[in-house]
């Protein structure tokens, strides 16, 4: 087994995927582009959803990339052995070209004769089958032709082994995933009966059913391929280490973590705050570095409760200073601008924000300790309510351990039963509200969220004709019932000002221009004056958007990653609800289309433009 380098084994699937005709994409910006249904890029088939639905790519129909991904769902896992918040996925699909053979046979290959694992420490599993669709044999008897005995082939529920559809309905299927053995001794069994033992280092994904709205799965026309695997897993595996912070891309941020806090290795509890301090940084530089701003909604907030978490982690360890977040960034920068160059490029940024989030959060932990001292003299027991101390850990950022040791210290006891049930009644309705919101599942192109797509194209440019040219998207969230649109504007809009956007919107649908796209270069965009913030979140090849033609003339022009409709007067009629203050410089408005046909036709390439 060959002992990899992190950017070793990142360059060797590229070149291996290259060399099997695949086309090496850059991996999309951890803020998905048009999708209200979540806050992150979560795996590296979220940005290609339109292309798995059967649009064409401009690179072909065999892709390969590295895509960055933040999960949030398991952060209270993060500080074990694999588990991180922003990881590198690597990826290869098949857009309607190889199936099952070729994409487990080249699984295999890479595992077994670029990464040198030996035979005997891989396991598989595959679909069980249920009622929907049958037992996925046919990837078994692939596996056991390639050279896996049959007794490590578990088969496993659709729970564990069957992915989407991404919304209520769409394209589905099962998957197949590798496993590398972790356990005591020799291999034994598979991850079917042996669980804990085999962890998961890659999943083929085969989209070969459409689930229909009235729960019926149907054979797919265009079936596609969908890999991931998980760098900093697979670097653990070959570097023969016991964690993914102990890989030599996480090393030595996790050094400099426990330096600052004169070697507290001892405890378990204090290993894991050093994870999770050089985890949340990591992260946190990522985020920032793709233009995320601390806030106290969506992917701000997300930013911000990570960088808290890390000072938590930091002041949990007598860490001093009041710089510590941007001190360790600078050690991830070091790190990662070789495969991220933008890291080094928005450096100042990252470090400013990190500095004044982590002073600000310093002074909100300053007025906890005088709200505690507060609590604890007005106290008719010697217990603290688990509410109250839930309070200093919502209002507060105070984790429950500080609570639980600033009391034993005034001798006192901690409901922590009770803060517990506080927490988890939290939990439920974020976790209800977060279903409301993300309702359509992974990247909504349902009928409204296509229409709406389109009228926020509309929108920017009309906002640019009342407003000025200084308007551009800022911030945009689209659901089935509204569409957001954030722009810096100094000003809150006049009555009249809504008026002039709503009428200029309303004759744009009215006029019934025609939709189409056509795909071009960066700088190709830019020459023929596309809309777009011309940053590094772009790919080499963007898709825009152009409404309106030689006869009407052009409304809007735009990149984006689409879909919209294909004439704008599928929309119906345009209304703005709500004109507001975003932050400061930047305003915030919330609009509705009405009226416009239940079935769309969604905007097509536009052959005559190269």
């Amino acid at each position: 087994m060959r002992p990899l380098t992190t950017d070793h084994i990142r360059t060797a699937y590229l070149d291996f995927f290259a060399s099997k005709s695949h086309k090496i994409i850059p991996g999309a910006s951890l803020v998905p582009e048009n999708d209200p249904t979540v806050l992150f890029t979560t795996a590296g088939m979220h940005p290609l959803v339109p292309y798995l639905l059967g649009e064409p790519h401009p690179k072909g129909k065999r892709l390969a990339n590295v895509q960055l991904c933040v999960r949030t769902q398991d952060i209270d896992e993060v500080g074990d052995a694999s588990h991180l918040t922003c990881f590198e996925m690597l990826g290869n699909w098949s857009l309607g070209d190889y199936f099952k053979e070729e994409a487990i046979a080249m699984s295999f290959e890479f595992l077994t004769k670029i990464l040198e694992i030996p035979l005997s420490h891989l396991a598989v599993t595959c679909f069980e089958g249920d009622k929907d669709a049958p037992r996925d044999d046919e990837s078994a008897e692939i596996w056991m032709k390639m050279g896996i005995p049959r007794e490590r082939i578990g088969f496993l529920p659709k729970a564990k082994n069957w992915w989407g559809p991404a919304g209520k309905t769409g394209p589905c299927g099962p998957d197949t995933e590798m496993f590398y053995w972790i356990g005591k001794g020799e291999p034994t069994g598979n991850p079917a009966t042996h669980d804990a033992e085999w962890m998961e280092i890659w999943n083929d994904v085969f989209m070969q059913y459409n689930k229909k709205e009235d729960g019926a799965f149907e054979p797919l026309v265009q079936r596609n391929v969908d890999t991931g695997m998980g760098l900093e897993r697979v670097a653990k595996v070959l570097q023969g280490v016991e964690t993914v912070y102990e890989t030599d891309g996480f090393k030595p941020i996790v050094e400099v973590v426990e330096k600052k806090a004169e070697g507290r290795r001892q405890k378990t509890e204090d290993v894991r705050h050093i994870r999770i301090i050089a985890d949340h940084i990591k992260a946190a530089v990522f985020m920032l570095a793709d233009g995320v701003e601390p806030s106290n909604v969506d992917q701000g907030y997300v930013l911000r409760k990570i960088i808290r978490r890390a000072v938590r982690s930091a002041k949990k360890l007598s860490i001093q200073g009041s710089t510590v977040c941007s001190e360790i960034a600078c050690v991830v920068i070091e790190q990662y601008e070789e495969p991220y160059p933008k890291l080094k490029n928005k450096e100042s940024i990252v470090l400013s924000h990190l500095d004044r989030e982590e002073g600000q959060f310093r002074k909100t932990l300053e007025e906890g300790l005088k709200h505690f001292v507060r609590l604890t003299e007005k106290m008719s027991s010697k217990i603290i309510d688990g509410q109250s101390a839930f309070h200093l850990y919502d209002t507060y950022g105070f984790p429950i351990e500080l609570t639980r040791d600033m009391a034993h210290e005034q001798g006192l006891s901690l409901d922590e039963d009770g803060f517990i049930k506080a927490f988890e009644e939290h939990q439920e309705k974020s976790r209800a509200g977060a279903e409301k919101r993300f309702a359509g599942g992974l990247a909504d192109h349902s009928a409204e969220t296509t229409k709406l797509h389109t009228a926020t194209h509309l929108l920017q440019a009309a906002l640019r004709i009342v407003l000025g040219d200084h308007v551009y998207q800022k911030g945009s969230n689209v659901t089935a019932e509204r569409l957001r649109f954030d722009f810096p504007h100094p000003d809150k809009m006049t009555p009249e000002q809504i008026k002039q956007v709503e009428d200029l919107v309303n004759k744009a649908i009215q006029d019934d221009l025609p939709v189409s796209f056509h795909v071009t270069t960066v700088e190709g965009a830019k020459k023929e004056g596309a809309i777009g913030v011309f940053d590094d979140r772009y790919a080499s090849d963007v898709k825009v958007y152009v409404m309106g033609d030689d006869k009407k003339g052009v409304f809007s022009k735009e990149i984006c990653g689409g879909p919209h409709v294909a004439r704008t007067s599928m929309l119906g009629s345009f209304k703005i609800q709500k004109e507001e203050s975003s932050s400061a410089g930047v305003r915030r408005i919330k609009a509705i289309v009405s009226g416009g046909p239940q079935e769309i036709v969604v905007a097509k390439l536009d052959m005559n433009i190269k």
